[in-house]
């Protein structure tokens, strides 16, 4: 980059601008999954708005290879570009709580765990991911799901508003009335149409909820699958599971014989009735597919139950990870699921299955740019290990179970987890019917397509 005007970005921006000759820089251009190795030109830190603007200004009137950073959490790393300019967005870290309007306001750069524990004081939460890493911004964007997603629908559901600089520099405020279709594409559209500075979202009660987690041997994945298949989608909307192929983490609450064996598993929170042993009573089904190994039942308060996995995969694991939408778990896939489970090649790699039903399907497809209102699960496989040299390990085993469940599968995914490298095709496919509008807001909104460092919906041209 030009060092003058690298200079008058500097003059320009309250927060630092860090390039490679800066100390600290490695730590700055470091994300959540350190597979990823980009180096970027510069880093501008941005503090607000206005330094939003400014780096925006300078990336237009450079022509240098924009990317946008919230959490870093991006599976692919796009939040960096080799060579380009990362605008980041993390040190606006805030969250407003409006207790009388039931609604807050957070900064791009917040956390989910910031989200929490603000809204956590006045007895409130928002359907959002399952740690509290992750950044509020590139879940929103594509849509969000997580442990409330049954009883309160996805993230961008709870979504009202938003404070977005556009690729010209100018500032909007989108709601329901105002620039209506570009709230309508933040709703799961992905970091394609502008840099979002601020989230406003509706909040729900939630604040102690009923966390349980029943294990069996990795064997009868097979007998736990066509349970749960049929089990969840018919319980009531305030018990949430999600499935998983996992290794037994060495440590409580789980027993020392079971550490390290490979098990498959359901994650659940209730967000109903506590009193009388009721979360027992609901889960009492547990023994039908098979005895559990090991089944652990509690109440906990919301923001500890979104923390409950940050210690087991903290920033700068080796990640790949590829993923589906299902409306069904056929045989075929079961058999599937039970073959990799098996031979999982790294203990903290795993597969999910998170559930996208219950109130997640009280909205149309066409009402947000989220287009499988029809699904049922969102399955991510996730190759990790702390080990650079299992890097191929992990990414080979990912693609291969990926490749051998995908054909079982809606043929779309969560846009969070597509992963690298899967081409245009692909992103198009996650969007079904909505395709088209995305592409004509995208060509209102960024006609040069300035933002297209994300899984890019490129403008119409039409």
């Amino acid at each position: 980059m030009d060092a003058t005007a690298l200079d008058n970005l500097r003059e320009a921006l309250r927060g630092p601008v860090v390039t490679p000759q800066d100390a600290g820089y490695d730590e700055t251009r470091s994300i959540y999954n350190a597979m990823i190795d980009r180096r970027p030109a510069a880093i501008a830190r941005c503090t607000g708005t206005a330094d939003v603007r400014a780096t925006v200004a300078f990336a237009r009137q450079t022509g240098v290879d924009l990317a946008v950073r919230g959490g870093g959490h991006s599976g692919p790393g796009l939040c960096l570009v080799d060579g380009g300019l990362t605008l980041d967005l993390s040190p606006m870290r805030w969250v407003r709580v409006d207790p009388e309007n039931g609604t807050a306001q957070v900064g791009g750069g917040s956390q989910l765990g910031d989200l929490d524990h603000e809204t956590h004081a006045f007895g409130r939460g928002v359907p959002a991911g399952i740690n509290s890493t992750t950044g509020v911004g590139g879940l929103t964007l594509g849509g969000g799901h997580g442990h409330l997603t049954r009883k309160y629908g996805l993230t961008v559901d709870s979504l009202i508003g938003a404070d977005v600089v556009l690729a010209d520099g100018s500032v909007v405020t989108t709601t329901e009335k105002e620039h209506p279709d570009l709230l309508w594409a933040l709703r799961g559209g992905g970091g394609n149409f502008g840099v979002v500075t601020s989230f406003t979202f509706r909040l729900h009660p939630v604040d102690t909820v009923g966390v349980a987690v029943t294990v069996w041997p990795v064997e009868r994945t097979a007998d736990v699958l066509r349970w749960y298949r049929e089990f969840l989608p018919a319980a009531p909307e305030d018990l949430n599971g999600f499935f998983a192929v996992m290794s037994v983490p060495p440590g409580p609450p789980f027993p020392e014989p079971l550490h390290g064996r490979k098990m498959c598993a359901v994650i659940w929170c209730y967000t109903g009735d506590l009193d009388g042993g009721r979360l027992e009573d609901v889960l009492s089904v547990v023994d039908e597919p098979a005895p559990p190994a090991f089944h652990f039942a509690t109440p906990m308060s919301y923001p500890a139950l979104q923390t409950m996995f940050d210690e087991l995969v903290p920033k700068g694991l080796q990640w790949y990870w590829r993923g589906d939408f299902f409306d069904a778990i056929s045989d075929e896939a079961v058999a599937v699921h039970e073959r990799y489970g098996r031979a999982l090649p790294t203990a903290l790699s795993t597969m999910h299955l998170y559930p996208v039903d219950g109130a997640a399907h009280d909205v149309a497809p066409g009402e947000t740019a989220w287009a499988y209102r029809d699904a049922v699960w969102s399955g991510v496989v996730a190759g990790i290990d702390p080990d650079p040299a299992n890097a191929d390990l992990v990414r080979q085993w990912c693609v291969d179970y990926w490749t051998d469940l995908h054909p079982h599968s809606m043929g779309g995914s969560y846009v969070n987890f597509i992963g690298e490298a899967e081409g245009p095709e692909r992103v198009r496919s996650t969007y079904r019917d909505n395709y088209a509008r995305l592409t004509e807001v995208k060509r209102a909104y960024d006609p040069d397509n300035l933002f297209h460092a994300n899984q890019n919906i490129p403008p119409s041209t039409t």
